[in-house]
């Protein structure tokens, strides 16, 4: 009951952030809007356990995944402020200001994968997911990495649609998620 309270209570703020995306299901906003309800379900299921058993393997990889997490996080968004010049002419509204990019950056952490912010997203699901696995929890975890597998292919076809040429040549060189590998 606690549990449902919780997710309840902090779905609103998920829900009020993705309300421009939230109808529009070819919008990568909505999917993105799943896979945050579903990282919600899996933080208020583990967060009484992040630091029970320190040492134990799965919460030493659960930590280096939420530490590489914080590290694309952060690479992607000051790539995105720094270069993306975000300008209103891309004229979608599920867009947030910073996703309304003019520039294809394919430079820093771009280089390499074309969403560092959603492969931020996947680390921190299994990170989170990891502090105390159940078999509950890695479904939702796996749900939420369809989810955001579902994210980046709408975004990508939304980029294609506003970068053209540019952005299909772009997916050649790099991956989506994971540097050299996926």
């Amino acid at each position: 009951m606690e549990r449902s309270i919780l997710f309840l209570i902090f779905s609103i703020p998920i829900i009020v952030f993705s309300r421009r995306a939230l109808f529009s299901i070819r919008s990568h906003g909505f999917y993105r809007f799943l896979s945050w309800e579903c990282i919600l379900w899996i933080f208020i299921a583990n967060y009484t356990c992040w630091f029970d058993d320190p040492f134990a393997v799965h919460q030493l990889i659960s930590w280096i995944l939420l530490f590489i997490s914080v590290y694309l996080v952060t690479a992607g968004a000051l790539m995105l402020k720094r270069f993306g010049k975000p300008e209103r002419i891309r004229n979608d509204d599920t867009l947030f200001h910073f996703e309304q990019t003019t520039v294809l950056i394919d430079t820093g952490i771009y280089k390499y994968i074309r969403h560092p912010l959603y492969s931020s997203l996947l680390f921190l699901t299994w990170g989170i997911c990891l502090k105390h696995p159940t078999i509950e929890l890695l479904i939702v975890s796996l749900l939420s990495s369809f989810f955001l597998l579902l994210t980046a292919l709408s975004d990508e076809k939304e980029c294609v649609g506003y970068f053209g040429a540019k952005y299909t040549e772009y997916m050649k060189r790099t991956r989506r998620f994971i540097p050299f590998i996926f």
